[in-house]
């Protein structure tokens, strides 16, 4: 009897715990069919809203206000991640400029200096913050304009240094505002007309502007009667460029003492200026090298009458870049017949930045084939400006006699002055003019020596290399 009692209970409990792990399974089973459900439908969830923008890339479009030679604005947009060169070629096309290298885009970067676009490297990482502002201008200043093949492309050059002489960058005489002047009217408003005596009273041939000015502009622009906007243009051309700061590049520097200079750059070479003078000069044929470290700045000289090497020291280290930049640019466009390629360096050691535009040389041949017609295109008046000073002379005598204060005593057989003083005679002027012209003659027929340089990767250099006439 016991013992059927005793198995009646193993069976119960048995039983139970067969129940017990049955429905222990049904529940495990029906929990993991509850999250296959519900992950299948998150996932579909997931892939309903993200497939349709999966792999779509948002572009962004900037707007570009390019400010023109003539003071006008032109504005366009372009994608944020596109090249500089995409925003060159836009507005060249809506200048109708086929002879677009000797131009370029300038932008002012937070600590407001004025820095050349690269056409190679993306507008995003150029423009780091601030509106997209860029101006139009001159970059590379032909020796001869004459040489340039169209007469718009000699009408934007014209904007540009009539910009420049009336901002002060390229200094003149009292006679040759006159006489550039005078060309400027002739070419933006015809022949003289005596019923319209006031046609340049809100016109602007000088950084002072006087009455005494005006009226001399007047007297001259008489004697242009018959000429066309394109001939008052080629001999505006002509007499500016034998101004002894044409196409110079000045940027502030230091040097080894820590007096203030400046340093200019140009076709031919490098300039140096204390006071307002010009007390040295290093032709392309005698430099062997440039080269920046920080904020200084070095130019290797072929031994001789100098050091073999002269150092600058500039007001930071984006400035010595800057001008390392400028100087390898205005050597390769007008020094060599083709742009050499980025050095492939080790471990990426140095700057790799090399001008990879046209020359100067390439330039000519491209033009020399261009076969449309000449292109008609409206000249704009010159920037005007509103007179703020009297027109009673009263300036103009306070300029003269402020520009007559004798500098400190220098020895004259070195020094050239950047600004001729106003009482100065057209003799000794034309004289000037011509040694002017006859050094960048000189200059012209000197070939260089291409040496082999010891790599330093703590500096960013330049070689000079042999030039090809």
């Amino acid at each position: 009897m016991k013992s059927n009692v005793k198995e009646i209970g193993i069976n119960a409990r048995n039983q139970i715990i067969n129940n017990e792990r049955q429905r222990s399974s049904e529940i495990k089973r029906q929990w993991l069919s509850f999250e296959d459900f519900s992950s299948s439908r998150s996932s579909t969830s997931r892939l309903s809203i993200k497939s349709p923008l999966r792999g779509v890339k948002k572009l962004k479009n900037m707007q570009c206000v390019i400010t023109l030679l003539d003071g006008s604005d032109y504005t366009t947009t372009v994608d944020k991640q596109a090249r500089g060169q995409l925003l060159f070629a836009k507005v060249c096309d809506h200048l109708n400029l086929l002879e677009t290298d000797y131009f370029g885009m300038t932008y002012r970067d937070v600590e407001n200096q004025k820095n050349w676009l690269d056409p190679n490297k993306e507008l995003k990482k150029q423009i780091r913050s601030g509106p997209w502002n860029f101006a139009f201008n001159v970059k590379f200043y032909p020796p001869d304009p004459v040489q340039l093949s169209e007469d718009i492309s000699r009408y934007y050059l014209c904007l540009q240094l009539r910009d420049d002489m009336v901002s002060g960058r390229l200094p003149c005489s009292f006679t040759t505002h006159t006489i550039l002047g005078s060309y400027t009217v002739q070419s933006e408003l015809g022949d003289y007309d005596p019923e319209e005596t006031e046609y340049n009273s809100e016109l602007r041939f000088a950084p002072n502007h006087t009455k005494e000015l005006e009226d001399k502009v007047m007297d001259l622009h008489k004697n242009h009667k018959g000429m066309t906007p394109a001939e008052a243009e080629m001999h505006f051309l002509e007499n500016v460029k034998k101004l002894s700061m044409y196409g110079v590049d000045l940027h502030h520097a230091k040097d080894s003492e820590g007096l203030e200079i400046m340093l200019g750059v140009f076709s031919s070479g490098l300039l140096i200026y204390r006071d307002r003078l010009r007390i040295n000069r290093f032709a392309w044929p005698t430099v062997l090298k440039i080269s920046y470290k920080r904020d200084n700045f070095y130019i290797k000289i072929r031994p001789g009458e100098f050091e073999s090497m002269i150092g600058f020291k500039l007001p930071n280290h984006r400035a010595a870049k800057r001008l390392w930049k400028t100087c390898v640019e205005q050597h390769t466009f007008f020094r060599l017949v083709s742009p050499e390629a980025p050095p492939k360096k080790f471990l990426g050691l140095g700057s790799m930045f090399r001008y990879s535009g046209r020359t100067q040389a390439q330039t000519r041949r491209v033009s020399s084939q261009i076969m449309r017609a000449a292109p008609f295109f409206e000249r704009s008046s010159s920037k005007r400006y509103p007179m703020s000073r009297s027109l009673d002379g009263e300036n103009h005598h306070t300029l003269m006699m402020r520009e007559a204060t004798p500098a400190k005593a220098v020895a004259t057989g070195d020094l050239v002055p950047t600004v001729t003083p106003e009482k100065k005679t057209e003799e000794e002027e034309k004289a000037g003019e011509e040694a002017a012209q006859t050094f960048a003659d000189e200059m012209s027929d000197c070939n260089v020596i291409s040496t082999t340089l010891r790599h330093d990767n703590k500096v960013d250099y330049f070689p000079l290399p042999h030039i090809s006439q």
